[in-house]
């Protein structure tokens, strides 16, 4: 097997952005696990000493023979990339070759190494600068085992500035979530101590294995879309691979992948904004502008001062990113970031939207789950399931026309019958929903005459009105006229006091969702069957059927599955009452 190990060109190195940041514990583990990954491990045991500043790190991925390990630890030396056009098309998790290096004159290093196809490990010991101190043979399965100890036993001042071990712990479990959620094909196995800590199962996608990381989050609460969206229209013809690239991303042709799970805004949020994640091409990074994407789409989709669960991934071709731009390689430029923020967009709004593209198999509901237990509780038998199926969440296969009103209850709910079973839907949040969306699409001020007088109106609120488009003026000591109004509350024999509650402040956002819910017909209202399959009908196409503009769940879902075992309608008794 050759050395793909080798020493950067003078003028490549000049061109790498400053030099790694080895800062702590967490950031010793998220290089190493990086190495790990591009040399395509599927399976890492992290070990954590934090009083003895001890870090290992052991994987099963391709390993290196003798010639790359005698190069490893020496600055510039790297095998995923050979000259300046490679910055420019970066495939690999680690670029710069100095990770190795920088940890010699921090720590103690040792690595042991065997690669698949050959029949020796070895194991060497660096010294300072990544000179070699002892070389030797070692017995050790195919791949790599990188031990760090006496982290910044050099330099006592770094280990007192940084935060306790409990924190740093903290910290590392983080990091290692995160790199995890990128690549959910992937075993992870820490310990502590010596003692487990924590483990994660690989999983098929980001979205199965989310509830490891968040053990409050349910299969059911989640929506995962995976998307193949063109280029942008400017981008240049991808690359092919060059032999350094890693197996995990491969472009070939002129599209790229868009990964998106989120919370279901009627099942789950956040009180903090500390779940909106974005991974490019399997790497966690910072990028604002596609944070403030994602929070504006779920706008108006929350409880007020709630934040969204989701985590976006795009693996896109490599020459769209400028991944040399910070050492910590999370600050990246992304070429053409408008088309991104446009389809990452569209994107969530078909997660949250019903659709007969999101069929999945789902749990119940915790809502529904409480509802038939309270449910049990006063009927004459108890309901214990030992092996419950999960059971379809049929908001995510109604398309249009497919829920059917048959009746109302307390003129308040709609039951409308869908084929999997019964929903509740309360009718003036989906109204509520209904109009907000098309007063976004169209916000229509229409003129009325003769004008709503107001009466003793504080200049703050004159103001108001005029700022979200309203025809006001003076009519008189302590009068205003209004001459114009939003077309939906034109009917409507409140007007005066809609307006009033239009100037008590707000953006026009706010001043749609007020007029919104001031519109929408109110509960105890009765309506025909015809009213409500219409209102069922509207509510169905709108982009965020799942919650009223407030943040309120609209719909309550009943499964048949679930009804069938609430009535033990799977009972058999006997042969001839199969039932």
């Amino acid at each position: 097997m050759a050395s793909t190990i080798q020493a950067l060109p003078t003028e490549v190195v000049y061109l790498i952005t400053a030099g790694e940041v080895i800062d702590s514990l967490a950031s010793v583990v998220r290089e190493l696990v990086e190495n790990s990954l591009d040399a395509g491990a599927t399976r890492i045991v992290i070990s954590l000493w934090p009083q003895q500043w001890r870090i290992r790190v052991a994987d099963n991925g391709c390993g290196m023979n003798l010639e790359d390990l005698q190069q490893a630890a020496t600055a510039h030396s790297t095998s995923k990339i050979r000259s300046s056009a490679d910055l420019w098309k970066i495939n690999s998790l680690g670029f710069r070759g100095e990770a190795l290096h920088s940890l010699t004159a921090l720590a103690d290093l040792e690595i042991l190494s065997r690669p698949g196809d050959g029949k020796l490990g070895w194991r060497i010991v660096y010294g300072a600068g990544g000179e070699i101190v002892q070389v030797e043979v070692t017995a050790i399965a195919p791949g790599t085992v990188v031990t760090v100890s006496h982290l910044f036993g050099n330099c006592s001042s770094r280990r007192q500035g940084l935060p306790t071990a409990a924190q740093q712990m903290k910290a590392v479990q983080a990091t290692i979530q995160q790199i995890a959620l990128c690549h959910p094909h992937v075993t992870w196995q820490v310990c502590q101590n010596d003692r487990q800590w924590f483990t994660i199962s690989p999983a098929a996608t980001s979205g199965q294995l989310l509830p490891q990381i968040l053990p409050q989050v349910r299969q059911g609460d989640l929506q995962e879309v995976k998307l193949e969206i063109p280029n942008p229209p400017n981008s240049p013809l991808p690359t092919p691979h060059s032999p350094l690239a890693t197996p995990h991303s491969a472009f070939s042709t002129q599209h790229s992948a868009l990964t998106l799970v989120v919370g279901l805004p009627d099942r789950i949020h956040r009180h903090r904004p500390d779940w909106v994640r974005v991974a490019i091409n399997r790497r966690m990074v910072k990028t604002p502008e596609l944070e403030q994407t994602i929070l504006s789409a779920f706008y108006r989709t929350l409880p007020r001062d709630r934040y969204p669960i989701c985590f976006l991934h795009l693996d896109i071709s490599p020459d769209q990113i400028n991944w040399n731009r910070n050492p910590a390689k999370t600050e990246i430029y992304l070429n053409e970031i408008t088309y991104w923020q446009e389809q990452i967009t569209k994107a969530i709004n078909q997660a949250l939207s019903i659709s007969s593209a999101n069929l999945k198999e789902a749990v119940h509901t915790t809502r529904v789950s409480k509802l038939l237990k309270a449910a049990e509780a006063k009927g004459g038998y108890n309901f214990n399931p030992q092996n419950p199926k999960p059971c379809t969440d049929a908001i995510n296969r109604v398309s249009p026309n497919s829920l059917k009103a048959v009746a109302q209850v307390s003129n308040t709910y709609i039951v409308a019958e869908h084929p999997s079973g019964m929903w509740l839907v309360e009718q003036h949040i989906a109204h509520e929903r209904v109009l907000y969306e098309q007063l976004c699409d169209d916000w229509q001020l229409v003129c009325i005459e003769p004008p709503i007088i107001l009466y003793q109106l504080s200049p703050a609120q004159v103001l108001q009105l005029q700022r979200i488009g309203l025809d006001i003026e003076s009519f008189g000591e302590q009068l205003w006229a209004v001459r114009n109004l939003p077309a939906p509350l034109q009917q409507r024999d409140d007007c005066a006091e809609a307006i009033l509650e239009l100037s008590l402040g707000g953006d026009l956002q706010t001043a749609q969702v007020a007029v919104a819910c001031r519109s929408a017909i109110r509960n105890g209202t009765l309506m025909n069957l015809q009213e409500m399959q219409k209102l069922l009908d509207d509510w169905q196409r709108t982009r965020n059927p799942r919650t009223c503009p407030h943040g309120r769940p609209i719909y309550l879902s009943l499964e048949e599955s679930a009804l069938a075992r609430f009535f033990r309608r799977n009972w058999v008794i006997g042969k001839s009452h199969g039932i």
